[in-house]
């Protein structure tokens, strides 16, 4: 049986993180209780970048906040994106995949045409020629966007503490990658969220919505 790929995708202070963890918990719970899987380790969350040791180095070169006046390109940026993509693809995702695993990754290809593609403003054709060969071809066969007003997600971060090298950029930058998530949505299995509701609200959408995806996957 092949996996499934649940991607989360967001602006900053969207609560992916979040609502992964309610949904790895909640999954676990249904796969034990309809016989699909026993093991909690049917479910793996990871997360682009960060989700090999390879890409937490890659992942710290890219959120530190810049030193001095040397400072990423947006090329640059986009490049380091797209190989730690391409580890974490080979690596991770496709053996966990082809093993039956349901994985939850945090991130996906939406993210680059996001950030670097509306926010860094680079080209989207170049991106997505960077997508394909990253990721060898693989899509998700869910992606979630918790859609949630840029101001009120900066707010939420900057509650956190200091922000990262991304999270520093300004508020025009956020507004045109969430014109980014704005433009893929009507992509197919592609589902907005609202996340603007409480974190239970929340995850009682994405439960909703995932149940339905099982039922059509495992015929749960």
């Amino acid at each position: 049986m092949r996996g499934k790929l649940i991607v989360f995708e967001g602006i900053e202070g969207s609560g992916k993180t979040t609502q992964i963890q309610y949904l790895r918990q909640w999954l676990d719970s249904k796969f034990t209780k309809d016989g699909l899987s026993s093991d909690p380790t049917g479910v793996i969350v990871t997360r682009q970048p960060g989700g090999t040791s390879i890409g937490q180095q890659i992942r710290q070169v890219l959120l530190q906040p810049s030193v001095g006046t040397e400072s990423l390109t947006s090329t640059s940026e986009l490049l380091l994106y797209a190989a730690d993509r391409a580890h974490h693809v080979e690596r991770i995702l496709l053996p966990a995949l082809e093993t039956g695993h349901l994985v939850l990754c945090d991130r996906y290809t939406a993210s680059t045409v996001a950030y670097q593609g509306y926010g860094r403003k680079l080209d989207l054709g170049l991106i997505k020629t960077l997508n394909t060969i990253a990721t060898k071809g693989l899509t998700s066969d869910l992606t979630l966007w918790l859609k949630l007003d840029v101001a009120v997600g900066l707010k939420r971060m900057a509650n956190r503490g200091q922000a990262d090298r991304i999270e520093q950029a300004g508020i025009e930058f956020h507004r045109r990658v969430h014109g980014g998530f704005a433009a893929q949505a009507q992509q197919d299995r592609f589902i907005t969220v609202d996340g603007s509701l409480t974190q239970e609200a929340v995850a009682e959408q994405i439960q909703a919505i995932v149940s339905t995806y099982l039922q059509q996957w495992y015929a749960l």
